[in-house]
């Protein structure tokens, strides 16, 4: 497919595409007149490459996983790596859910003055 239509199924910008393979993350073919063409599995890719951008991750973090994650080997110098990051997101994500909750607590709130015909406390 070509980079049009893999960004419009993937999501994301043509630039951002171009991006991701100057930084190693993304590769394509070219025709004989230029143009990049990349395969199918291109989309579930850059969808991981965005997650993995999402969850906190840098490109140069990102890119020596990529074959470990695409190939379901994981080489041994990357364990720890690895390990790290999980232990960084688990972090975010125990943060997340500590401010959902506080959240939670304050529209519990809102929501029964609202029923009682009040303004929220402040």
């Amino acid at each position: 497919m070509r980079i049009g239509e893999l960004a419009a199924q993937a999501g994301v910008s043509v630039r951002a595409l171009r991006y991701y393979e100057e930084q190693g993350l993304l590769f394509s073919e070219r025709t004989p007149s230029g143009q990049r063409v990349y395969p199918d599995s291109a989309v579930e890719r850059v969808r991981l490459i965005r997650q993995l951008y999402a969850a906190g991750l840098a490109s140069k973090a990102i890119e020596p996983i990529m074959p470990c994650v695409m190939s379901g080997e994981v080489v041994p110098e990357l364990i720890e790596r690895l390990r790290a990051e999980r232990e960084r997101m688990d972090a975010k994500i125990n943060e997340l859910v500590e401010a959902r909750t506080k959240l939670d607590s304050i529209l519990a709130v809102a929501d029964a003055v609202a029923h009682e015909g009040g303004n929220c406390p402040r």
